[in-house]
């Protein structure tokens, strides 16, 4: 595995963001936010080339953020814009990559519980750490680089949703309530998959309420070269 993430890391970080002008200075902590309004859902799209993620729900706008850097270069980008019925979020690394030295990025991200949400995210190279469970989730998308993503969708659902995982090279952890109908799918280039909590039937992984729970969860896991590990508690 280690062998494969070397052999990667070129390639998923080349489609994303390599420069000759990043270099690394003095730390840089930023605080920034997206109020709420009037609109009556938000689709969150975050691209990240290089670094640690962590998103959450919990924050009283509609997103609060912290950042942490020491490349001036890779000062994080937010967009938003909204219509009468939804906003757009996108919150980006500048295409300005990575260069020698010890680079430090990371992103603390918290969004409103109440809004419905679209979540999407584009990930590099790096670590994610996803506690997206308290949302209002209306779909939930996550293409993988290079590195390890852990996603816990734990909680009270308030809606049927889709959760898409296009993976690339390393290690997911998905964690999911067992409280609510589950139906996943894994398919692809998946070194291992280690499943808890539901049973295989008809070629998907499902749980005891998945025919009569009010509330349901679909996953499909498309991996690249990894391990997945999907728990149902």
């Amino acid at each position: 595995m280690t062998k494969l993430l070397v052999a990667a890391l070129p390639l998923v970080l080349g489609g994303c963001v390599i420069t000759e002008n990043a270099r690394v200075g003095s730390p840089i902590h930023e605080s920034r936010s997206v109020d709420l309004g009037k609109f009556e859902m938000a689709r969150v799209e975050v691209q990240m080339g290089a670094g640690e993620l962590r998103a959450a729900g919990g924050a009283s706008k509609l997103l609060e953020a912290d950042f942490d850097y020491n490349v001036p270069a890779w000062k994080p980008i937010i967009e938003s814009n909204s219509a009468s019925f939804r906003a757009d979020v996108k919150i980006r690394q500048p295409s300005s990559g990575i260069s020698g030295g010890n680079t430090d990025y990371k992103w603390n991200l918290r969004f409103n519980n109440d809004v419905p949400i679209d979540f999407v995210t584009h990930l590099g190279a790096g670590e994610a750490k996803m506690d997206l469970g308290s949302m209002n989730l209306r779909s939930v998308e996550i293409h993988m680089g290079v590195g390890q993503l852990h996603l816990d969708l734990r909680g009270k659902p308030k809606q049927n949703y889709d959760v898409q995982i296009h993976g690339g090279v390393g290690e997911a952890t998905v964690l999911v309530p067992a409280t609510v109908g589950i139906s996943a799918e894994a398919s692809g280039g998946i070194g291992d998959i280690q499943v808890e909590g539901l049973e295989r039937r008809n070629g998907r992984w499902v749980n005891s309420l998945n025919a009569s729970a009010p509330v349901r969860i679909r996953l499909e896991i498309h991996g690249g070269v990894g391990n997945i590990r999907l728990v149902a508690e």
